[in-house]
Parts: C-alpha cells; structure tokens; sequence
C-alpha cells in the first residue's frame, strides 16, 4: 500500500471532527503506528494529495470508496442500502460542502453539476446488486438499477434533512420500488430531480 493510500485511510476517521478539509489529511500521520510529532506541513499535503481543493477532492472520493465497502458484508439489497445509509451517519451534515465540491466547475461560477451525485448513487446500486448476488439479465438488470438508483437517492436526500427517518423512508421506497425507474423517462426526470434537490440543499446552506 502506498503512503498516500495509508494515509487516506487514517484521515476517514478523522473527517467527522474535521469535515472533508486538509487538516483531516495533514492529522493522518498523528494515527500511524509510530505516529508523527506533528501534522504534515501544507506543503506535503500537496505533494500526496493534489494542491488546494484537490486534496479535499481526493479524501471525499476516499471516502465514498469507503462506502462502498461498508456494504460488502451485507447479503440482500435492503441490508446493503441501510448499511450505506448508516455510513453516512458521522458525517450527514458535512454531505452537501462534500458533494457541492466535486460537483462545482474547476474555475468560474456553478451551475453545479449532478453528474457526480448520479453517479455516486449508481456505484451504490451497483454494489448492492453485487452483494446480494443478483442474476437478473439484460433489460432487467438495467430496470432495477434504475430503480436502485431512484431509491438510494432519495432516501439520502431525505437524510440530509430528517437523518433519524431515513431509514424508514428506504423501506417504504423500497416496497414501493416497482413504481421507480420503470421507465427511461422516468429515470432521465428522477436524475433532474435529484440535481435540483441537490442544488436547492447546497443553495439553502449558503455553500455558495
């Protein structure tokens, strides 16, 4: 494992007491085995993690990676969503600075894009597919991916603003489920709605 793959790792704990930000990764050296004296210089944050907000980039998608693997000793969808919901749990409120970052433009003024919120809930709807060893082929697979998709963001939407009802709110979509993503145009009217959401969320908490 490289330096800068154990070091990520080390910083995820961190992120809840630091939020998503540079001094979690410049902290990381003070949990090693033989820890640090002291943080790494900003200078060294830099050099193994990318300059400025690239740093703070490379810990959130860290963090997501770590998601995922949160799921893997699941054996059924519900589990393998819960799970991923209960990830987020130390860190909800620090989720749309998070998100608002990966999805603003490298230089300029957002709009922001969704793309990154679509395709982190497609990652998890692959996941858990994959747990729960799912056999379903061709167009169905695709069907209940986008209905997956559907659920997973919604109820994380849901998270950011009543976290103590989010996982009854996944039941309840998920029993609902066939009614989600049946369709191409739904699933193209479900992905603007999320951006919007997102957008609207990130807005309301002054993040831009």
């Amino acid at each position: 494992m490289s330096s800068s793959l154990r070091l990520l790792k080390l910083a995820l704990p961190l992120v809840s007491e630091h939020g998503f930000t540079r001094t979690a990764l410049a902290n990381s050296v003070l949990h090693l085995p033989v820890p640090h004296a002291e943080p790494l210089s900003d200078s060294a944050v830099s050099a193994l993690f990318g300059s400025g907000d690239r740093a703070r980039k490379t810990l959130i998608h860290a963090w997501l990676d770590g998601g995922l693997e949160s799921m893997s000793s699941t054996e059924s969808v519900k589990d393998a969503l819960h799970a991923r919901l209960k990830y987020n749990e130390p860190v909800v409120s620090l989720l749309p600075e998070a998100f608002a970052l990966l999805s603003a433009p490298e230089s300029g003024v957002p709009p922001l894009d969704p793309l990154p919120m679509l395709k982190h809930s497609a990652r998890i709807a692959d996941e858990a597919c994959h747990v729960s060893q799912d056999a379903s082929l061709r167009l169905a697979w695709y069907t209940k991916r986008a209905s997956l998709i559907g659920i997973y963001s919604a109820a994380e939407l849901h998270q950011l603003t009543s976290p103590s009802t989010a996982p009854a709110f996944l039941d309840s979509l998920l029993a609902t489920s066939n009614s989600i993503g049946s369709s191409l145009s739904e699933v193209l009217e479900f992905s603007s709605y999320v951006g919007r959401s997102w957008a609207g969320i990130i807005r309301s908490r002054g993040i831009f």
